[in-house]
């Protein structure tokens, strides 16, 4: 044993040894370029531009781009693709430029590259970390094809009103949750080794606290106490951070009342001097120039203020470079605020290998051979199918199965705005992805099913009627088309088509536009006129599948009162009908769960599972005067957090305890036999939720702290165990401590956030 553990300090001391020496090697070679680098030029490294023609997030774009790279003004570029013309590019800042540095390249590769994979928010409703990282994989190595190796993504964002659009770019509602995606996206994407040709340097954004602006709305205020911060909202980035990521974005939000891109506390007391992040920072698209909207002055003063704060790169708003200068004259940054943003940058451009090869990513054969591949698109099946939440499954009269799933015989009514739609199926923030290649529902049915099942089509209703509403919707191209025939005309049809058929599939919810970046929304609905529909498809009498497609949760009360059957299935990416399809006829059982709330209507909002106690609790739904409640609605959501049905059932035995007793040093093990019931092999997601009882300071009702997916074979028990250890039970207090308070716990183990299914603990001195 001694031996062994000899050799593992050896070799520990070995690959540290070795990491100092690769970062004293760095070191060097940075300090001698700079060393021989103007200030014009240090300033240069610290603009980032977009030359456009890709979708950028505001209305400007970067100008005299070309001019810029050879006199040394740029440091990076995104918006651009291909190996061709990064070439090109390229070679105008190493060959043209008077010093030859390389520029980095990135791009906004949220949920994939070529092979679009399901919104974020629908990724995460898998709660498989090897299935996202390895989609990330996916995305790494197609985007490094195409020449882009640093890469805006993962947001992590925790995001808990679902009328904030951008919801659809994260993991949900739940810090946990939300941590353990974050280090599985950047890990798909860094691999450990940002110097191969098919890995890209991830970018944590936005940093920080983006998903709590006030009233759903974009680029809005945030204000909360430090405590909630820190147990709250923050540990994902923290988590992203830890798990190596070379690049933090900073958001559009204030912090504390100071923009998050001028904050010092946030970016440097926090982020470098608390977390230890030794990358850079890259503001958020024209960030550091909205600042003065903020009221903090004009652009020089922001631009100041934001170099000072810890912000290393201009997202195309060329404050630095217009600025810089000067304020250095006039004494407001100092030379060393320049070269310690310059170095940062350079240091990352190092540890991308691109000073020994500046044209590594640019392989023209790897397009070809990397993208959209056979095997690539299979697994983007594969994850889309995974990601769908069955919401509703009931069994119809008179007969014992489920509505779900479909026999691959007699007639379907295939209606719906979405069903014969390829321009909404990748989803929100897809710049990269091509919609013509996205296989659509009703296609997706002809695969699977052949000639086995007669499919009857009809449109029966827009997404939206209303022309003003569609033009908000179209600002990137066509979402949403107006059908000449009228509202009542294209019902007519739905109803003449399911009259022929056994049972109805109809595909409705939000077009891909209607969430994401500047995508919020005060109602939650379907749109009136898909109500409409559904309203008379169920009047039928017929069974009704309705398949929702959204960016956020919906609020589907009345909908789950008319449907025999709900799957929701986000924005599912370029694989979308085929996996729909083979999820509706039985070929893969769903198995996702949701990581966001889904309320009852909008007045329920913000909505979340952990919430804290209150003084004057409502313990049911059975309305109670003076206690914490609504007169017209019930307090619990339409659908909890880690809800999710399956064609088979499972069934859960009572929570077991290693030990009643728990040490501030030790660790628990916390044990459930799960069983599956039903008629079907199936995955189930066990989730373990933890109570404190008593403490110094207000709690959550509840907090995840571990979630396993196991696979059962029908009629199958398996035990799940958990492991817990005392510090899992910590918590960041009003003075910013972090430690565990002795004292009583309580112990959740389901299938849902509203499991009841307990055992009790004491956490010991």
């Amino acid at each position: 044993m001694k031996k062994l553990l000899f050799l593992a300090a050896a070799v520990a001391l070995f690959i540290s040894c070795g990491q100092q020496e690769q970062k004293s090697e760095m070191d060097t070679f940075i300090g001698d370029l700079m060393s021989e680098m103007t200030i014009e030029e240090k300033i240069g490294q610290l603009n980032l531009i977009t030359p456009g023609g890709g979708i950028p997030t505001g209305s400007v774009v970067s100008t005299d781009v070309e001019e810029k790279i050879k006199t040394g003004r740029v440091g990076g570029i995104f918006g651009i693709y291909g190996p061709e013309k990064l070439r090109q590019a390229q070679k105008m800042a190493v060959e043209e430029s008077r010093l030859g540095i390389p520029m980095i390249f990135g791009a906004d590769v949220i949920h994939g590259y070529k092979t679009t994979f399901p919104i974020p928010l629908g990724l995460s409703a898998t709660w498989d970390m090897e299935l996202i990282e390895k989609s990330a994989q996916v995305a790494a190595k197609e985007a490094t094809a195409d020449g882009i190796f640093w890469n805006f993504s993962p947001m992590v964002d925790i995001a808990r009103d679902p009328r904030w659009g951008r919801v659809a770019e994260g993991a949900g509602e739940d810090p946990y949750l939300g941590s353990r995606v974050a280090e599985a996206m950047v890990r798909g994407y860094q691999q450990d080794d940002l110097t191969r040709e098919n890995t890209m340097m991830a970018t944590v954004k936005h940093m920080a606290l983006y998903g709590a602006s006030e009233a759903g709305r974009d680029y809005n205020t945030v204000d909360m106490s430090r405590m909630r911060m820190f147990n709250e909202y923050l540990p994902p980035y923290k988590a992203g951070v830890e798990a190596g990521a070379g690049c933090v974005m900073s958001s559009f939000n204030d912090v504390d009342g100071v923009p998050a891109s001028g904050n010092k506390w946030l970016l440097t007391d926090l982020l470098r001097e608390k977390w230890g992040f030794d990358g850079f920072v890259v503001s958020d698209y024209t960030s550091i120039n909205e600042m003065i909207a903020h009221g903090l002055g004009d652009l020089q003063a922001v631009s100041a203020l934001a170099l000072k704060a810890g912000l290393d790169m201009d997202m195309v708003g060329e404050g630095f470079l217009t600025t810089l200068e000067k304020s250095l004259e006039e004494g407001k940054v100092t030379e060393a605020d320049i070269d310690l943003a310059c170095r940062r940058i350079l240091e990352a451009k190092y540890k991308l290998g691109l000073f020994d090869d500046p044209y590594l990513y640019f392989d023209d054969a790897r397009p070809d051979r990397d993208i959209l591949t056979d095997e690539n698109r299979q697994f983007a099946r594969k994850a889309a199918a995974e990601s769908f939440v069955l919401l509703k499954n009931a069994r119809l009269p008179g007969q014992e199965n489920q509505t779900l799933p479909l026999e691959k015989s007699g007639t379907v009514a295939l209606v719906g705005p979405l069903a014969d739609s390829q321009n909404n199926m990748l989803g929100t923030w897809a710049p990269t992805g091509e919609h013509s290649l996205a296989v659509k529902v009703i296609d997706g049915f002809k695969n699977v099913v052949g000639e086995e099942v007669e499919i009857l089509y009809a449109k029966g209703a827009n997404i939206v009627d209303e022309p003003e509403y569609a033009e908000k919707i179209n600002v990137f191209g066509p979402k949403v088309e107006i059908d000449e025939r009228s509202p009542e005309e294209m019902i007519r049809e739905a109803l003449t088509v399911s009259a022929r058929a056994d049972v109805i599939v109809a595909v409705v919810g939000e077009a891909s536009e209607m969430s994401g970046e500047s995508g919020n929304r005060t109602n939650l609905d379907v749109p009136e006129n898909q109500k409409k529909l559904i309203r008379a498809l169920a009047e039928t009498g017929k069974p009704l599948v309705l398949v929702t497609m959204s960016g956020r949760p919906l609020t589907l009360e009345e909908e789950n009162e008319l449907a025999d059957a709900i799957l929701q299935v986000w924005h599912p990416g370029v694989e979308a009908g085929n996996a729909i399809a083979g999820v509706l006829f039985g070929e893969t059982i769903p198995s996702g769960k949701l990581t966001a709330t889904f309320p009852r209507n909008v007045g329920q909002v913000p909505i979340y599972y952990a919430h804290r106690f209150t003084g004057r609790p409502q313990e049911s739904d059975e309305f109670q005067k003076f206690k914490t409640n609504y007169l017209d609605v019930e307090n619990s959501p339409l659908f909890p957090f880690g809800y999710g049905l399956s064609y088979t059932q499972f069934e859960y035995g009572n929570v077991t305890l290693s030990n009643s007793e728990i040490a501030l040093d030790d660790e628990l093990e916390i044990s459930v036999d799960v069983t599956n019931t039903g008629d079907f092999d199936g995955e189930e997601i066990v989730q373990l939720y933890v109570r404190d009882v008593v403490a110094t300071v207000t709690r959550p009702v509840k907090e995840l702290k571990g979630f396993k997916k196991v696979f059962f074979a029908k009629g199958e028990t398996k035990t799940v165990t958990f492991t817990l250890k005392a510090e899992d039970l910590g918590f960041y207090h009003p003075d910013m401590s972090f430690y565990a308070e002795p004292g009583d716990f309580i112990a959740f183990v389901g299938g849902n956030s509203n499991t009841e299914n307990s055992v009790e603990f004491v956490l010991t001195e």
